[in-house]
């Protein structure tokens, strides 16, 4: 309130002098008038008993005020109307421009001052290093004529807090005097840099430290995790404060240790906020939220760090009644507040809490359109995810790593490739590297569009690949099918002298299965141990009896399986009954089935296998049982459907399609290119058809499949020369796989089609997969 009454009177100055009234008081010094402002003669005074000097210091005091308020263009008003000006009246003028971020113009002044005292050279030095400037910093510390320890300190904090710490060091064994700031300004710099070492041995080099450098040293070895060293230094210490006792209570919290921490919090001497809240915390990150909330309770006062900590404690634990209970009742809520409540009902699939919270917020920052963005995404409502995307952007929020890599990954799960081009542009044109964070989930995006062309393109561009790049890669190559390549890959990375890791291995095996590579698949598994250190787990185990399974070699695979040094879960009992559905083994397809029964007696698919392998075999009585039994168990077949992206905009397709706008224009295509399929040799291979039915009923069936209709709208609507793209939740059929081999063949275009197992990539007659499905 003062502080608002004394702007007021700055802002009079004017008004008040043409009045001719009395000075009065302004922060200690008297008012400036009128004449003073506007005088032509610079000699004149208004005061008899004040000297020439006195009248400067209270323009300069002016100034100072007008900028401490943030009143730049006020304050220059004042320097530009001052009789003179002295280096004093500079340096005001330069630090003030400096305070308030203007630093182009701190910087032009600097270099108009006719003379420049110590202070405007360490001013300015001090305004090059919060600009992270250190060149030309270093540049005007070298042009003084003279330097005082502010000036050394000035620059050697600059590069102390900017990580160059040999550099610090240099600056620092030239200093002709030192101080306890530059000590500490030193000793800093080897903490927060992670060199304890030279920590210590700077510390050991001298006597009297201060007890903030105590501090700072006890801090660093709580932050390295040397708990022990930690704690002998914290009992060497002759001098304690709140800072200490916070400091090694958390040390021993933050490494499990909870017991040793509560138990120095009890002997602590003196406890503030801080030190309740680091033992709370402890007890949060240790899982012992009983304990957390009984302290918490106990709490003299508590801030938002003490209210933020109990709630993340609640909402790690997946205890959100008791989370939106304390929720209620915080006195004060803060943006973190808000986004780890949204988090939490997100990571719960209580997406609509999550959105209720989201849209009461008075404030959103980044993190409350990520969190909300990857709660739709992880949710499985990706549409509405990307739509949340879409009005962050208008309302102007502003986008970071988490929210375009959580937009990337439904664009991956929804296959929308065009928004997902739309925001690699975003990205590029944004000034965001491709690094690991956002490039692994391009990288993702682009492997799961189908695009996989784009998706290697981008990984030779990537600068900093990780191992998670590299496997999505191989993955990707894998599941389209290119099984050489992605083998290739795999020997690149090892050529680049990253270690592969259990995923590594699971993509190669993959490659191997997808392409039929049988020896290079035993060959890799068999020495995935020695070679690589990677001990195979039950998706290695999938992956081989997969591979085993796809080259009929269902008894080497069924003997795998009994070797296991584990038992084998639903997974790998269900690849070997999908591959005894393909090689028609009923025998073990039988015994897989009753595995998988007992074990997930709710798995449709396993029952439409079983189902499936009966139906080819003509074994109409054991299918009408099974569908029987799938009945009376209330379990429900998953119902086939096919998708595709034109123009940002999503059609799907059921088998037999009624609903879709365009479906008379679509089934009239149809019928015509039936016509050119079959004079081009075409014949529909109607043993798919699980049903009892006549021929020409199976023909018809079969023609109107999802897939087909997917494929013919994109015929029709994608322009010429562009791949068409289309999805399928289910396994393409085999008549619908060799019908759209066809399709591309004689429409000339390039068509890719991802089922539920893998990506098809249909061009001139022929699959990718190379009929090995």
């Amino acid at each position: 309130m003062r502080g608002n009454k004394r702007l007021e009177k700055l802002s009079f100055f004017s008004w008040r002098a043409t009045k001719k009234q009395q000075h009065t008081s302004f922060n200690g010094v008297k008012s400036i008038s009128e004449a003073k402002f506007h005088s032509s003669n610079t000699t004149q005074k208004t005061s008899q008993n004040k000297s020439g000097d006195e009248d400067i210091k209270e323009w300069n005091v002016a100034i100072s005020s007008y900028m401490r308020n943030g009143m730049c263009n006020e304050a220059l008003g004042v320097f530009k109307r001052m009789p003179r000006w002295s280096s004093v009246s500079y340096n005001a003028m330069i630090s003030g421009y400096l305070r308030n971020g203007e630093f182009d113009l701190a910087r032009k002044l600097f270099d108009e001052m006719p003379e420049r005292d110590l202070v405007s050279w360490n001013v300015m030095i001090k305004g090059y290093v919060r600009n992270r400037n250190l060149g030309k910093a270093r540049e005007l510390f070298e042009r003084m004529d003279e330097r005082d320890v502010c000036s050394w300190n000035t620059i050697l904090s600059g590069y102390a807090q900017n990580g160059c710490v040999d550099e610090a060091r240099r600056v620092f064994d030239r200093m002709p005097e030192k101080n306890e700031v530059s000590w500490n300004a030193l000793l800093s710099a080897y903490v927060q840099n992670s060199r304890m070492e030279e920590a210590c041995s700077l510390f050991e080099s001298r006597e009297n430290w201060a007890l903030v450098s105590w501090n700072c040293l006890l801090g660093g070895f709580v932050k390295k995790r040397k708990i022990v060293e930690a704690r002998e230094f914290f009992d060497s210490m002759n001098v304690r404060d709140v800072v200490s006792w916070n400091t090694i209570i958390t040390g021993y919290a933050q490494n499990g240790k909870i017991d040793e921490a509560r138990k120095l919090f009890d002997e602590s001497p003196v406890r503030d906020v801080f030190t309740w809240t680091a033992m709370v915390s402890g007890y949060v990150q240790n899982r012992m939220l009983e304990e957390a909330r009984e302290l918490f309770d106990k709490m003299p006062e508590r801030n938002e760090v003490s209210w933020n900590a109990m709630l993340a404690g609640y909402v790690q634990g997946e205890r959100m009644e008791m989370a939106k209970e304390l929720f209620d009742v915080m006195p004060f809520r803060n943006i973190s507040t808000w986004n780890t409540m949204i988090t939490g009902y997100a990571q719960c699939g209580d997406v609509s809490g999550a959105k209720n919270l989201f849209d009461k917020m008075p404030k959103r920052d980044p993190v409350s359109w990520a969190a909300m963005i990857a709660g739709y995404s992880q949710s499985g409502h990706g549409y509405e995810a990307l739509r949340l995307f879409v009005q962050m952007e208008r309302e102007g929020g502003r986008l970071n790593r988490s929210s375009f890599s959580s937009a990337l990954s439904t664009c991956a799960d929804v296959v929308a490739l065009e928004l997902g081009k739309q925001l690699h542009g975003r990205l590029v044109k944004g000034g965001y590297e491709t690094g690991c964070f956002v490039g692994n989930a391009l990288l993702l995006m682009y492997c799961k569009c189908g695009s996989i062309e784009e998706a290697n393109d981008l990984f030779q561009e990537m600068t900093g690949k990780d191992i998670v790049s590299w496997n999505t890669m191989i993955t990707g190559y894998s599941r389209h099918g290119f099984g050489e390549e992605a083998l290739s890959l795999f020997e690149s990375l090892k050529r680049e002298g990253l270690k592969p890791d259990d995923a590594t291995l699971v993509a190669v095996l993959s490659a191997c299965s997808h392409t039929g590579l049988v020896d290079k698949g035993r060959q890799y598994f068999d020495t995935m141990t020695q070679d690589y250190g990677v001990t195979p787990n039950s998706q290695h185990y999938a992956c081989m009896v997969d591979l085993l399974g796809r080259a009929g070699l269902l008894e080497e695979a069924h003997n795998l399986m009994k070797n296991m040094p584990f038992e084998p879960d639903g997974a790998i009992w269900g690849t070997l009954l999908g591959a005894s559905r393909v090689h028609g083994n009923t025998e073990v397809a039988e015994t897989a089935a009753d595995k998988i029964f007992a074990m997930e007696p709710e798995n449709s698919g396993m029952y439409v296998l079983l189902s499936n392998l009966y139906a080819a075999s003509g074994r109409w009585k054991d299918v009408g049982e099974l569908r029987v039994k799938m009945r009376d168990k209330g379990v429900k077949k998953v119902p086939g459907y096919s998708w595709i992206e034109i123009q940002n905009n999503t059609h799907t397709f059921s088998v037999g399609d009624k609903f879709h706008p365009e479906k008379d224009e679509i089934y009239a295509f149809l019928e015509d290119l039936d016509l050119r399929m079959k004079k081009a040799g075409y014949v529909s291979k109607t043993s798919v058809v699980l049903h009892d039915v006549e021929e020409e009923e199976k023909e018809r069936m079969v023609w109107y499949h999802s897939e087909r209709l997917a494929v013919a709208y994109g015929i029709m609507r994608v322009s010429p020369g562009k791949p068409i793209r289309v999805m399928k939740n289910l396994r393409v059929c085999e008549d619908c796989h060799n019908a759209i081999k066809c399709m591309s063949k004689i429409t000339g275009r390039y068509i890719i089609l991802r089922d539920n197992n893998r990506f098809h990539h249909f061009k001139d007659g022929s699959c990718s997969c190379k009929d090995y499905w």
